[in-house]
């Protein structure tokens, strides 16, 4: 087995580094980087071509075989460090997984592609929850959208929250974030359909065409969509409740939206 350097210390640097990144947004943009764990959240790291700095591992839990075995295919080459099981218990959220330090990536809107001319965007405005964001990546990717599009984000990307609830669909996802207007005009200037989920909604979303360039958008479960994305709506679109509540939790609603389009497309 090759050598590795150690780390035994809770107040070694490094390690305070990892703590501070993944509790600390503010840390995550200042430098560049955010902490991820798990092999499934590692490999689509890699399938997004993410750039891995570090990987704090414990023997009893992964082995260096294992390690070299996920990083085939990595366009970079980490630093190995072994650690403690003191200093893992620090900075794990879960049992049994490795440690990812890796270099964040910019999603603005001027760094999105769409590749298809026929795109199925999702938007999100402002969700809170990032277990929320995490599923609604989740669908995205199961679904195969063009893109997600998150305006007046509360967060970053790359909370742990999101990383871990999205089971590492954050990172093969084409998102970008930005303010409402800016989103709007972004999707008047590419000509795509906006099509607002609405408690108030007077069109059933079976009954719409997303045949063409669309954008299902939906908001918040406490307050819905703003006035300015129902304004700019091209329909504003309900699923119709059978029962007492009057509404369902957003990335299950988005899933049923998504889904009825992707049908409508042939699943193309």
């Amino acid at each position: 087995m090759a050598e590795h350097k150690y780390i035994a210390s809770l107040q070694n640097p490094l390690i305070k580094k990892v703590v501070q990144l993944k509790d600390k947004k503010r840390d995550r943009i200042k430098t560049g980087l955010f902490v991820l764990e798990g092999q499934r959240e590692f490999e689509m790291a890699i399938k997004g071509e993410y750039s891995i700095e570090t990987i704090l591992f414990e023997t009893t839990l992964i082995s260096e075989s294992e390690i070299s075995d996920l990083l085939k295919g990595s366009p970079s080459t980490p630093e190995i460090i072994q650690i403690s099981k003191d200093v893992y218990q620090r900075i794990a959220y879960r049992d049994k997984t490795e440690g990812i330090l890796a270099k964040t990536k910019s999603h603005g809107l001027t760094d999105l592609r769409l590749k298809n001319k026929n795109p199925l965007i999702l938007v999100a405005e402002a969700p809170e929850k990032p277990g929320n964001i995490g599923a609604l990546l989740r669908t995205a990717d199961a679904a195969n959208l063009d893109a997600v599009l998150i305006a007046n984000p509360k967060s970053d990307l790359y909370n742990p929250n999101i990383i871990r609830s999205s089971v590492g669909c954050v990172f093969t996802v084409n998102t970008a974030m930005a303010s409402t207007t800016e989103l709007i005009n972004f999707l008047k200037e590419k000509k795509i359909q906006i099509w607002a989920a609405s408690l108030n909604g007077k069109t059933v979303y079976s009954s719409v065409n997303f045949s063409k360039p669309s954008a299902i958008v939906v908001g918040t479960e406490s307050t819905g969509l703003s006035k300015q994305w129902l304004a700019q709506a091209d329909s504003e679109i309900i699923i119709p409740m059978q029962g007492a509540i009057d509404s369902m939790n957003v990335s299950v609603s988005a899933a049923i939206l998504i889904f009825e389009a992707k049908r409508q497309r042939g699943f193309k």
